[in-house]
């Protein structure tokens, strides 16, 4: 969708004669059907001019094309300032402007991400020649019309406002400032050379119609690519069911239109490999040529597989792939081909921030898309919020009339692929009786320790091999390194343990990060993914008291939202409120305790919870 749409000669006379912010926002109302805030306009008044300034060449054609804010589809993207034309060769090309108002950043240690002064106060941002690089690589990775007709995109930075000071140009930014060149206050003759270098003649084909209205479908190029990322890779391959129910999603996906949607619904327990038959789907689907993206409602499995994929790609081009369940509420109808939801339980009604938009994920999702996959196990629901079970994909998908199969993974790939040591942990935990009373020798590599350090000393060595351990913890301990890095979160002084949560510089990618094992995880950076050896603390928010179990909300940190509501609920109905604590209490320590493929070591800092639990391992 663009919002604004002229030429340079008609564009330079909005600016000169008339109010452009004034002009721009009504386009944007007429077109978007929406206004916008006090903030965007301000950058349209104060930046707009400064394009103007640069565009005032004679060499610059008169009809050469100017585009302002154009809505990328099936993205949150918008790019700020776009000019078409022809260059001297006849080819087809679009300069990309990124436009920044900044006078000051601060730099980082996160690839190609830098601080700025936003909203009154310092906050990271990606570098501006990587924004206009992430547009022009998502566009010739999905639009038709610009990888078959050879449009060639060049995109750019313009900081009108911002003095040389070497830090928006460190070389730690070459990469995307070579890819997208950085144009700053001084600047405006050299991004005039730079216009000047492609757009010689105006653009005498519609080339932004064409590409506007051009099929968002992935190119050959990306698919191929993406195939041969899975290729051999271990950690994707699919055996037994799980290769019955890829090849029936695809099956499926083929047949799907906007008369006849179709929903799979896949259940299985944790290690069953939900999210390796979802990364498939994504990788298959895009093969295929359709537009699919892989939905989670935590953004740990999202971020690791992102980087997993990633190969020769960087930021948006794999970015463009995976998003968050929240992203569908104002979603055209059937607008994708497909959406592949991973840890479906973990769906909300409400999406944003706030929790004050959209109506419910379940359904927004089945009416974005002509086949939804939803990936589904309901003991993993871990919060107040979590709403995804099969009664409610089911309802929503008979709201919408679609087809629905149903199918199940059984086999068992992590934890040894011991369904014994499922049904043990589900019986002692007393989440549901099995047969399973006592944990048998050689089942899995469980272990109870004494001590905290005991169990990091065993982690941090088996992690020395392939990088794949951590130690994780139920919430129960307040983040005090969020505000203050010098702080210490989980401390055990008796022990000689202290230890921060993870959830700082390393963010979602904390578990393959190369250097996070001294840092503790949380079921909300956790769930989804799974290492070859986990060490859990189980805090005070579950005891053992005479063989039962006994759950307790009010132990958990003040930090964590997942037990949002609960203690208002304690008031009316303190019942139904412990009944429902317990529920999510026991999920959380049964999925941390189902992280480890092949070992789990165990610090219950409860004595008698550590005794219950020792009883109970032969």
């Amino acid at each position: 969708m663009i919002v604004y749409s002229s030429n340079k000669s008609n564009f330079i006379r909005d600016v000169n004669d008339f109010s452009i912010e004034k002009i721009v926002l009504g386009k944007f109302r007429e077109n978007l059907h929406r206004t916008t805030g006090q903030r965007e306009i301000d950058s349209w008044r104060d930046s707009l001019p400064y394009m103007s300034q640069v565009l005032s060449d004679p060499s610059i054609p008169d009809d050469a094309g100017v585009l302002i804010e154009y809505m990328i589809p099936q993205s949150s993207f918008r790019i700020d300032f776009i000019i078409t034309g022809l260059g001297d060769d006849e080819r087809e090309n679009v300069i990309i402007v990124e436009l920044k108002r900044w006078s000051e950043v601060e730099m980082t240690d996160k690839t190609d991400i830098v601080r700025t002064r936003f909203q009154g106060r310092m906050q990271e941002t990606s570098h501006p020649s990587y924004q206009a690089w992430s547009y022009a690589a998502f566009l010739e990775s999905f639009n038709e019309t610009i990888y078959t007709d050879q449009i060639n995109l060049n995109p750019c930075a313009y900081l009108h406002n911002y003095e040389p000071d070497g830090l928006i140009s460190d070389a730690r930014y070459q990469y995307f400032i070579d890819k997208a060149p950085l144009f700053l206050k001084s600047d405006k003759q050299k991004l005039r050379e730079f216009i000047k270098r492609y757009i010689r003649k105006g653009d005498s084909r519609d080339i932004m119609y064409r590409i506007e209205n051009g099929k968002i479908r992935p190119s050959k190029a990306l698919a191929d690519s993406l195939a041969s990322m899975l290729k051999g890779n271990r950690e994707f391959i699919m055996v037994d069911d799980q290769k019955l129910v890829y090849e029936t999603a695809v099956s499926t996906a083929r047949m799907a239109d906007e008369d006849h949607k179709h929903v799979l619904l896949v259940q299985g327990g944790p290690g069953t490999g939900k999210s390796v038959v979802a990364v498939n789907l994504l990788v298959g689907l895009t093969n295929q040529g359709l537009v699919a993206k892989y939905v989670t409602k935590n953004s740990a499995p999202r971020e690791v597989y992102k980087v997993k994929l990633s190969g020769h790609f960087r930021g948006s081009v794999i970015d463009s792939l995976f998003t968050g369940s929240g992203a569908f509420f104002d979603a055209t109808d059937n607008v994708f081909d497909a959406l592949i939801v991973d840890e479906a339980h973990r769906l909300n009604e409400k999406s944003g921030m706030f929790m004050n938009l959209g109506e419910n994920q379940v359904k927004e999702i089945i009416n974005a898309s002509r086949f939804s996959v939803f990936f589904l196990d309901e003991d993993q629901k871990v919060t107040t919020r979590d709403i995804g079970s099969r009664d409610e994909i089911l309802k929503w998908a008979a709201h919408y009339r679609c087809r629905v199969q149903e199918l199940e993974l059984r086999s068992q790939f992590r934890c040894n692929g011991s369904n014994g040591y499922l049904a043990w942990l589900d019986n002692t935990l007393q989440i549901r009786e099995t047969a399973n009373i006592f944990l048998e020798k050689g089942e899995y590599d469980f272990t109870i320790v004494d001590s905290p350090a005991e169990m990091r000393d065993i982690i941090y060595e088996l992690n020395k091999k392939d990088n794949k351990a951590r130690m994780v913890a139920g919430y129960c301990w307040n983040w005090a390194s969020k505000n203050d890095k010098t702080q210490y979160d989980i401390e055990f002084p008796e022990y000689g343990f202290r230890h921060q949560w993870n959830l700082s510089d390393d963010g979602m990618r904390w578990i393959i990060d190369d250097d996070s094992v001294t840092e503790i995880g949380c079921i909300h950076t956790s769930q989804g993914l799974e290492l070859d050896h986990i060490g859990v603390i189980v805090g005070k928010d579950l005891v053992v008291r005479n063989g039962q179990v006994i759950t307790n909300f009010r132990e958990r940190s003040v930090n964590d939202s997942s037990m949002k509501g609960l203690k208002s609920l304690a008031r009316t109905d303190p019942e139904r409120a412990a009944k429902e604590a317990g529920h999510l209490i026991k999920n959380t320590y049964r999925t941390l305790m189902t992280r480890g493929m092949r070992s789990c070591h165990v610090y219950f800092v409860d004595d008698e919870t550590r005794e219950y639990f020792k009883e109970r391992v032969r």
